[in-house]
């Protein structure tokens, strides 16, 4: 029973008390949906760095999930160690005296955790830092990649003095730049060389940690996202391309490689245990593996049937609802009925772009990405990328009219932009739209824009420009979509409920409180980090992506 119907039901008491038995009518609250979750829950917002520490405990990071878990391998229990937005770990590496150091990727920050507890942070103001590893006496070497393209060391040594601050980005020593990407990497413990991927090359290389000269070991991977050493054979370096799926080992003397096992794309990370055991992670399956290096056969540690559910959008065919799920890591598609969650397009699989928007047009499904910069166009009927639209202000979301025009809202321009259907002739709508979310297509050409800056949604005709505030006072809209009765349904995530809007009249009912929603932002980042998405079937039935759980909501209407 939610805090509205608990003050509604002693308003009522006491209204009837004081009537001394007057007959009047009441008009009892609007009932709220029935909930239930379509698809579980799970760990993680996206797994990313794996590593061992010397107790042969496992560590596991989440960037957008912004925290630092502990998983036990045996039983897949997981635990928090650093909370958001600390504990953002695109990688985690541990010293011999236990010092564990991660990359906090989106804030440009690496800390490191020396073995009384102490966190520290050691490094600001880097662009994407993402790999790092510790060599030979405890230094410590950190990679940029994505926003960054460089490899760095920081130098440690007197983080324990109360006089430390954290270096700069210029204040590092910089051993090589423009490497092509060099992403989870590994220093020898005999050589004192680094041996790791370049990303955008499809290398493996060996870099001279005190000149910076670089070597190719093996070439030919589609996207290989890390590479370690065989800690019971050194001479081979175990290596996941994440393109592909494919896990393989390279011998570092004959240079000969050897494809292991066979995964789905989405791969990102690996760590060996302290008896040669090789665990994997992967962002798109939010999961955890061991995998046999000598059948190649895994098994699942930990996973998840949706990695990190944002926008959604819903088809019906036949009276059935399916749900179509920005995943961030994939495009996935949610079966209404028993909740089975079907691939569609994964990223570094099929795209390399991180979906966060969806929409469904007449043609085309639009996925929208404020940090991949772009806009895809997936064949409603194949289900094939058939077009990634480029040069964009951090595009949030985006919409499909019956001739191909599309309507992207941009975050950091705070325009809408009307674009052809092949992408080149572009013009602005409306300007200075404050924050928006996402959007909805109306009748005609109306669009409807969820502004969490603004704490309203607006209705834009795109044929003229004209635009009004249809609803304000809200918290944290995010989500909308448009229910078969004609009005708005909006995630008030800053109130974790869902009001259906009347657009007439602006006026709002909740239909469901109480909903686990809202994963919070990073500092200096998007306000809606992910977006809490709702769709709504044309039964009526609203779908709503649980973003802080990983789950999706089934909201039934209450029965006349």
């Amino acid at each position: 029973m939610g805090l509205g119907r608990i003050v509604a039901t002693a308003v009522l008491a006491f209204g009837m008390a004081g009537s001394a038995g007057a007959q009047q009518a009441v008009t009892p609250p609007p009932k709220e949906y029935g909930q239930q979750f379509l698809v579980q829950g799970s760990w993680f917002h996206g797994v990313h760095g794996l590593a061992f520490n010397k107790d042969d405990q496992l560590f596991a990071g989440s960037v957008i999930g912004q925290t630092l878990y502990r998983v036990q391998v045996d039983s897949g229990e997981v635990d928090r160690v650093i909370d958001p937005p600390t504990g953002m770990a695109d990688d985690i590496a541990f010293a011999d005296d236990g010092t564990m150091a991660w990359t906090a990727f989106l804030i440009g920050k690496v800390y490191v955790r020396k073995p009384n507890g102490k966190t520290i942070e050691v490094a600001h103001g880097m662009s994407g830092p993402n790999s790092l590893a510790f060599g030979k006496d405890g230094r410590l070497f950190v990679s940029e990649v994505f926003l960054g393209d460089a490899l760095y060391e920081i130098d440690i040594k007197n983080v324990d003095k109360p006089d430390f601050k954290p270096f700069a980005r210029g204040e590092l020593r910089r051993i090589a730049e423009k490497l092509g990407g060099l992403n989870g990497f590994e220093v020898h413990k005999d050589d004192g060389f680094l041996y790791g991927p370049l990303w955008f090359k499809g290398d493996i290389v060996k870099v001279n940690l005190e000149t910076g000269a670089t070597d190719v070991i093996a070439s030919g991977f589609k996207t290989p996202a890390a590479a370690n050493i065989d800690p019971q054979n050194r001479d081979n370096v175990y290596v996941v391309d994440t393109g592909t799926g494919g896990i393989w080992s390279v011998s570092l003397t004959s240079k000969a490689k050897k494809l292991v096992a066979s995964m789905k794309p989405g791969l990102d990370n690996l760590a060996f245990d302290s008896r040669g055991r090789l665990f994997v992670s992967s962002m798109t399956d939010n999961g955890i593996y061991l995998v046999d290096k000598q059948t190649g056969a895994w098994r699942t540690i930990v996973e998840g049937r949706l990695a990190v559910p944002a926008d959604l959008a819903v088809s019906t065919d036949g009276g059935k609802d399916t749900v179509h799920v920005a995943d961030v890591f994939s495009y996935r598609t949610v079966d209404s009925a028993n909740g089975a969650v079907t691939d569609v397009l994964r990223v570094h699989g099929e795209t390399h772009a991180y979906p966060i928007g969806i929409s469904l047009g007449p043609k085309n499904v639009l996925l929208s990405s404020w940090f991949s910069n772009t806009v895809e166009k997936v064949d409603r009927k194949t289900g094939k990328l058939t077009a990634t639209l480029g040069e964009f202000s951090a595009p949030v979301d985006a919409v499909e009219f019956a001739d191909g025009t599309m309507y992207v809202a941009e975050l950091a321009s705070g325009n809408l932009v009307k674009v052809s259907a092949d992408g080149k002739e572009r013009s602005i709508v409306v300007k200075e739209l404050r924050g928006p979310v996402a959007m909805a297509h109306g009748p005609g050409s109306l669009v409807y824009i969820t502004e969490i800056a603004a704490g309203a949604v607006s209705q834009i005709d795109v044929a003229t420009g004209a635009r009004k505030v249809v609803a304000d006072n809200l918290t944290g809209p995010e989500g909308i979509d448009i229910g078969p009765d004609g009005r708005l349904y909006v995630a008030e995530v800053g109130q974790k409920r869902v009001v259906a809007i009347d657009p007439a009249t602006g006026a709002k009912t909740v239909i469901a409180s109480n909903l686990d929603i809202g994963l919070a932002p990073f500092p200096g980042g998007p306000p809606a980090l992910v977006p809490t998405g709702v769709a709504v079937g044309r039964t009526g039935i609203v779908y709503v992506s649980a973003d802080v759980r990983n789950s999706l909501y089934k909201l039934t209407p209450p029965s006349p």
